[in-house]
């Protein structure tokens, strides 16, 4: 008796050691930096489908979203990974890489799935309402939607920390409310608008229980 309790203390055999939580800090820093590693190869990514579009000619234009056609469905998602423009891109690029960032630190399949919805009820409100013969893309649309979502989703969680980042965010990027209306011709005010209301349906879609 006193061989086997001998050997099993000394070599570890017989017993299992509890494997001890990562430390909150450390969460924080794993997903700071998925976070941050989505959001950077999201933004080469436009980046570079923008480079190809010049490049060709402007050849990804035609992946654009023309209203009420319905093969022009199947373009409702790579239409918001494409630009008309340096400038276009440009605009868009340090607001999606800010609230791209804060999204994506509750997690990323959460983040995925939030995103997913946005760029679908954008996209399909665009073909639904943008005039005739014209030709919408561009990542305007999760960014509003990105904006209403972490607006509301603090709210939404009854969390005080998300609620504290939504108000932070109302604050810096509020003004962009005025592009959902239709002030400015050439601007797709449509987009914007359903882009924000796809952000609201995800943040109650995918709500975390407290």
């Amino acid at each position: 008796m006193s061989y086997g309790q001998g050997y099993g203390q000394g070599y570890g055999y017989g017993s299992a050691q509890p494997v001890p939580p990562a430390a909150p800090q450390q969460r924080r820093r794993d997903r700071a930096k998925a976070a941050g590693l989505v959001m950077a190869a999201w933004l080469g990514l436009l980046w570079l489908l923008e480079a190809v579009d010049v490049a060709s000619g402007h050849a990804l234009d035609t992946y654009g979203i023309s209203p009420r056609e319905l093969s022009e469905l199947r373009d409702v998602v790579p239409a918001a990974f494409l630009h008309f423009g340096w400038d276009h891109l440009v605009a868009n690029s340090m607001p999606l890489l800010v609230l791209g960032f804060l999204a994506a630190l509750s997690g990323i399949r959460r983040f995925a799935a939030v995103v997913a919805t946005i760029v679908l009820v954008s996209g399909i409100g665009v073909w639904l309402t943008a005039p005739a013969y014209s030709v919408t893309a561009g990542a305007s649309g999760v960014v509003f939607g990105l904006f209403g979502y972490l607006l509301v989703r603090g709210f939404v969680d009854r969390r005080i920390g998300d609620v504290l980042v939504g108000l932070l965010v109302g604050a810096v990027y509020g003004s962009i409310l005025w592009g959902v209306l239709p002030t400015t011709d050439g601007i797709s005010w449509q987009g914007h608008l359903f882009g924000l209301v796809g952000g609201v349906v995800a943040a109650f879609a995918f709500r975390r229980e407290r």
